[in-house]
């Protein structure tokens, strides 16, 4: 029997249960496809994908080749349609089963149709839900209509009904012969129709992709400089490495599982301290999986101008406000300096996230989704779950019961009370 894994937003070998499954096959092949409709224009008008993101990607493709190679496992790299590519894979290698980690957006969803429409009738292919922190096996809802729409709600009862599964050690390794002779390379940034850059030396995520650079920072984040123990007390932080955990990128991009943050969180709490700082990373984490539940729940409508709450407001369309939006030109400092370090760096703080999503579609009453959109292409870390409905929660058609709006400058004299933060991006 002969398998495939099919790498997208999973790219670790350690607690990969779709990994893991596949290495039971007599014979185990990798793949990750970039997809060109990745790099394409989306609806509105920016590329879905900017050179911050595919570089991030490229190191943690690099990393994960070489884990694979270890474990004497080809990993085959392609920039084609996975549609495309991969029927011809399974036709070439016989492959009769193929393995996946669960996506169910619209993109997502369409490019899967269409790959077992192309392949062999007779190859399975099996799904598994590795990006979650509760899998879907194990939270207290009957089904998805039951997800509550209130974050509250939903924390309290994962955390008291709901458990988290133990994480999976890497797969054992695979006999030499398993490797093939076909290589394949990793595109270059150019090759993909971008630009080298170096990283802004004013950068809060000046970190590399990759697996082992996940572990690295985890062991740099709690055991080192132990700045866990005071996590929720700097996460608002807006300067430098450590005022937050800088996880979420790895995250993203599946280097690392939420359950692996969860069980050293969990370490940490036995070895060096419990408190409400430790405790408030896993609650960002069931954040992360609530956005991911309501994506299931309510499916495209997180893309849509009403959200979930099909609420109508009279939004603009201005490509004047949205120029000085995007280049920091507008009558806020405190907004302009959060949207010049995301341009720059293609990372922007938690706190800066919410004014300018906030101002974006309470002041300037602009279309939330061309917000959405342009993060959607921005950021390092970006996930679809977590980055539309966030946007959909801070521009009021979305989850939050209060439709709250923030005050710019209330929040910078709270946050950047020197205005050190707007000085280094001015």
């Amino acid at each position: 029997m002969k398998s495939l894994i099919w790498f997208k937003n999973n790219l670790r070998v350690s607690d990969n249960h779709g990994l893991t499954n596949a290495c039971s096959h007599d014979s185990t092949i990798a793949i990750f496809c970039f997809n060109p409709i990745d790099f394409e224009k989306g609806d509105f008008g920016f590329r879905k994908t900017s050179a911050f993101r595919v570089q991030f990607l490229i190191e943690s493709l690099l990393h994960l080749k070489e884990a694979l190679r270890k474990l004497n496992i080809t990993l085959l790299i392609f920039h084609d349609k996975p549609e495309i590519t991969i029927p011809q894979v399974i036709e070439q290698y016989e492959i009769d089963t193929v393995y996946l980690q669960t996506e169910w957006t619209r993109d997502e969803n369409d490019t899967l149709a269409k790959t077992k429409k192309n392949s062999n009738p007779t190859v399975q292919f099996i799904e598994t839900c590795d990006q979650f922190l509760y899998h879907p096996e194990d939270v207290p809802f009957e089904n998805f209509n039951e997800i509550p729409d209130v974050f509250t709600f939903f924390r309290k009862k994962v955390e008291k009904y709901g458990k988290v599964r133990l994480v999976l050690e890497k797969p054992d390794k695979k006999p030499a012969s398993n490797l093939l002779k076909q290589k394949t390379k990793l595109p270059s940034l150019k090759e993909l129709g971008f630009q080298d850059f170096r990283v802004d030396s004013r950068s809060a995520f000046p970190f590399k992709g990759g697996e082992d650079k996940a572990i690295e920072r985890i062991e740099t984040y709690f055991w080192k400089s132990k700045s866990l123990a005071s996590y929720k007390q700097t996460r608002n932080g807006l300067i430098g490495l450590d005022y937050s955990s800088k996880l979420s990128a790895w995250l993203a991009n599946g280097c690392i599982s939420p359950r692996t943050i969860y069980k050293t969180v969990k370490e940490f709490e036995h070895k060096i301290i419990k408190n409400q700082d430790t405790y408030w990373l896993i609650f960002e984490l069931i954040w992360r999986d609530f956005f991911k539940y309501i994506s299931l729940k309510h499916k495209d409508k997180i893309f849509h101008l009403g959200g979930i709450l099909e609420r109508k407001y009279d939004w603009g369309t201005s490509s004047r406000i949205l120029q000085q939006w995007i280049s920091g030109n507008t009558n806020e400092p405190f907004i302009n300096a959060n949207m010049k370090e995301l341009a720059a760096t293609g990372w922007m703080s938690n706190r800066g996230r919410q004014n300018v999503a906030s101002y974006w579609a309470k002041e300037l009453e602009q279309d939330w989704r061309i917000g959405a959109a342009y993060f959607e292409s921005m950021l390092i870390d970006y996930d679809v779950h977590s980055n539309w409905c966030n946007w959909m929660y801070l521009s009021g058609v979305g989850n939050d019961p209060r439709d709250r709006k923030f005050n710019i400058r209330r929040q910078a004299d709270i946050y950047d009370k020197n205005g050190k933060y707007q000085k280094l991006w001015q």
